[in-house]
């Protein structure tokens, strides 16, 4: 690769008189969001939303909160202006809610402008842009720094000529390009578009300064948003936007960092669409925050509906590692990440029950995820999912959160063989009903030719004394015996060991199947086969009849081992 062809950006502002203050601030409130997917984001577009789609897309930003929305340039297309003369025309904008409108520093566009906004009660804002980088100006424009600043300046009086005089409406200039553009340049243009607008507090200027084309890393983005939060003039009569991109994949890095550095206000789209790679993602900046415990300002507790809408306006996916919005975000396939998941699901139940006090009300501590799926109206079922890189954790909590299945640690390690051979065997992933048609076809199926069948039971005071009476049918031939003072499991192994065959229970572990009065009772027995662990299970609405029945596939599989079969592990 030609790697030699490309230098690297070297425009780092000057920081030595100026003392850097954002590498130790803390975000501690959500600034200004002004989504411009109806302007910036729609013109990326291979199809660009019609009016049903963009009015779809539109509502579902009022209703998320949003309340400075970009709408549109109407000086550059007919769709754009008719959208905004809808917004004059119908009562579809909230009084709270800010309408902007985009505009280059031409008189002609300026006044199709104007005209698109005649009639409108909201608060409005006249967005004029011109681009100032140094390759801009030599290459597109024809301009030296002079010439350029004069056809800004030329903007901003036509602005002030046809528009001022409208109380409901402000004003914005973004010098395109600003991250590649001389600080002192910036600087100097900014501050004559302030005072000819005549910023003040009661009506203040936004100044918009875009990485329009990202070009360096983030810190240094931050640097030049503190160089001009600390040098403008009038500074308390500007609102200090931002409108980063994404051509390097750190907009979100340098959105925040920017933030630090001073900035009040961020211009980007609803899960990053836009030119190239993208304007920076609002909802990954806005639960970034959320995650932090600062009120994000907006409502996404519903983020799979916003995603459904912003799916079908743009025509374009969410991609599934997509940040908090992907449909596999929260899923985990690795056995460490569901074991550790697992565990803090129960962690968070217990300290809920200990406390008395609802899961929403407890803070959040579960590994590996940053934040609590459902306070985002994500579902927990995707969570976990088991494929071949999975291990016995995330199968258990399937198992758990599907069926009430409590299955004991050991139990877990043995069946996440079975499961590792059928997902190695299959190569997909494998649901809850398949875990469990899974877990039946080892522990819980009998054969017709089973050797050995429990063939009665019961139980009975005489002389003073329990008895129990059991008959068991080994090979076709039947046997009962009586046992005094021992319990049911006891006398049913005592049973099988006059019979020759010795099942040694180490462990009998009692769960059920589902929830509620109507659940079975599920019997997991732990036995010796040839001096290693092996598992059986029982299932019955008695727990008595569940515990015996996986006794019995105990006695089973201890006769395949000595028949030399293989047994279920």
């Amino acid at each position: 690769m030609p790697w030699s062809r490309y230098e690297p950006f070297d425009a780092r502002v000057e920081t030595r008189p100026i003392e850097r203050h954002w590498p130790s601030a803390r975000l501690t409130r959500a600034p200004l969001w002004v989504p411009v997917d109806l302007r910036d984001g729609n013109q990326a577009l291979a199809e660009p939303m019609d009016p049903v789609r963009k009015r779809r897309f539109f509502d579902l930003l009022v209703a998320t909160g949003f309340t400075e929305i970009e709408v549109g340039y109407p000086s550059a297309s007919q769709a754009d202006f008719d959208f905004v003369r809808d917004i004059a025309r119908g009562d579809i904008a909230s009084d709270d809610v800010t309408v902007v409108v985009f505009t280059p520093a031409r008189r002609d566009l300026i006044e199709r402008t104007v005209q698109a906004i005649e009639g409108i009660s909201n608060p409005v804002v006249i967005h004029m842009y011109t681009a100032t980088a140094p390759i801009w100006r030599d290459v597109v424009l024809g301009r030296d720094r002079a010439a350029l600043r004069e056809l800004v300046m030329n903007g901003a009086r036509d602005i002030l000529e046809l528009a001022g005089d409208r109380p409901n409406v402000r004003f914005q200039f973004s010098p395109e390009v600003f991250n590649m553009t001389e600080p002192d340049f910036a600087l100097e243009v900014c501050n004559a578009v302030t005072a000819e607008w005549e910023a003040s507090p009661d009506r203040p200027v936004i100044l918009n300064l875009p990485a329009t084309v990202e070009i360096a890393t983030p810190n240094v983005y931050a640097d030049q948003i503190e160089y001009m939060h600390r040098t403008l003039d009038r500074r308390e009569s500007v609102i200090l936007s931002i409108h980063p991109h994404n051509d390097r994949g750190t907009a979100v890095a340098a959105a925040e960092l920017a933030l630090l550095a001073g900035a009040e206000r961020v211009e980007g789209c609803i899960f990053g669409n836009g030119e190239r790679t993208g304007n920076v993602d609002l909802v990954t900046l806005a639960l970034n925050l959320f995650s932090q415990g600062v009120d994000p300002m907006v409502d996404l507790s519903d983020l799979d509906r916003v995603r459904h809408i912003v799916e079908e306006c743009n025509r374009m996916p969410v991609h599934p590692r997509h940040p908090y919005a992907g449909e596999l975000v929260h899923t985990a396939f690795s056995g460490t990440h569901q074991d550790a998941i697992r565990k803090g699901f129960a962690e968070h139940r217990v300290r809920a029950r200990e406390t008395e006090r609802p899961d929403a009300d407890l803070t959040w501590r579960v590994p590996y995820l940053p934040v609590d799926p459902s306070d985002i109206g994500r579902s927990y079922e995707a969570v976990i999912r088991v494929n071949s890189q999975s291990g016995k954790g995330g199968m258990a909590y399937l198992l758990e959160d599907a069926y009430g299945l409590d299955l004991p640690r050991g139990l877990q390690v043995a069946f996440s063989r079975h499961v590792q051979m059928h997902t190695d065997a299959t190569g997909r992933e494998v649901t809850a009903g398949e875990l469990w048609e899974i877990f039946e076809s080892v522990y819980l199926a009998s054969a017709p030719d089973d050797p050995v069948t429990l063939a009665g039971f019961s139980s009975e005071e005489r002389d003073g004394a329990a008895h129990t009476s059991v008959t068991i049918a080994v090979d076709g031939s039947v046997m009962t015996t009586d046992h005094r003072d021992v319990g049911p499991v006891e006398a049913l192994v005592a049973a099988l060991a006059r019979n020759g065959i010795e099942v040694e229970v180490m462990g009998l572990h009692q769960t059920s199947v589902g929830n509620g009065a109507t659940s079975d009772a599920l019997t997991l027995v732990q036995h010796d086969v040839d001096g290693r662990a092996e598992w059986a299970a029982g299932r019955s609405r008695s727990v008595l009849t569940a515990s015996l029945d996986a006794v019995i596939r105990a006695a089973n599989a201890v006769r395949a081992a000595g028949a030399g079969r293989p047994t279920a592990g």
